[in-house]
């Protein structure tokens, strides 16, 4: 049996997350599928995170072992002559049988993306949440600064998590503007469950005046979820990048 990391991009528009569920369709299942139609097998598939019901991934690892001889580019266009346009393997290489695309990953880096002006754009719909109050990004990127370091995230962490240990490590974090399109981007060594939304969430309440722009540290102290802002919509959120170290540093998007 061999170990293949296969890299991926996906629309979650249509999915109910990343993992399989008994009773709505997600990317696993329908790569599963797949997987099962080019080699004969079902193979489980390992991924590097859990995404939630809309969420979108620009680059996204999961592992199966196969005995298919099928490996490479051979192995991605079969895969993607059996996917649906919304999910597109990008990537197929070998790995060793150590490898885990979660376990092994240093970091991840999210956007999240915000349509800022009056006037809906059908174009970022499914992409972007629609914000017609003007965001002031330089005020806003000194406010996310204080995301960055390591810190106790557990008011940030939606209720229903199993995870003990909430601390992680941002190591960058801010805000930016091209046109109408305002994009919050944060990088760490790891995300709690709905980490990122909340952290935009609370990002907006201070935006729309709703909090003052110094909160975020004793939002972070409080550890308690009341104390931080709602959770974003999942549709403005991409899992951008994820980072391997050492003998898998060479993964690329």
């Amino acid at each position: 049996m061999q170990r293949l990391l296969l890299t991926l991009r996906f629309d979650g528009t249509r999915y109910h997350g990343w993992q399989v569920q008994n009773n709505a369709v997600t990317v696993q299942q329908i790569l599963q599928d797949a997987i099962e139609r080019v080699t004969g097998f079902r193979s489980p598939v390992i991924g590097c995170s859990r995404t939630d019901a809309g969420v979108h991934a620009n680059m996204f690892c999961c592992t199966i072992d196969t005995a298919s001889a099928l490996r490479g580019k051979a192995m991605t266009a079969a895969l993607n002559a059996n996917l649906p346009r919304d999910i597109a393997v990008y990537r197929c290489r070998e790995v060793t049988q150590d490898f885990h695309p979660r376990y092994s990953a240093s970091g991840k880096r999210y956007l999240y993306h915000i349509w800022n002006t009056s006037e809906r754009n059908p174009f970022w719909e499914n992409y972007a949440i629609h914000q017609r109050r003007v965001i002031d990004t330089e005020r806003l990127n000194m406010a996310a600064a204080d995301y960055i370091g390591k810190h106790d995230f557990a008011s940030f962490c939606a209720a229903g998590s199993s995870v003990q240990d909430t601390v992680r490590s941002v190591k960058s974090c801010g805000i930016s503007r091209e046109g109408e399109l305002v994009t919050f981007y944060v990088e760490a060594d790891g995300f709690l469950y709905n980490m990122v939304r909340i952290m935009v969430g609370t990002l907006l309440d201070i935006s729309a005046g709703k909090r003052e722009y110094d909160c975020i540290p004793s939002v972070i102290q409080a550890h308690n979820r009341h104390a931080a802002g709602a959770t974003a919509p999942a549709k403005g959120l991409i899992l951008n990048r994820v980072y391997y170290d050492g003998p898998f540093a060479d993964i690329e998007i």
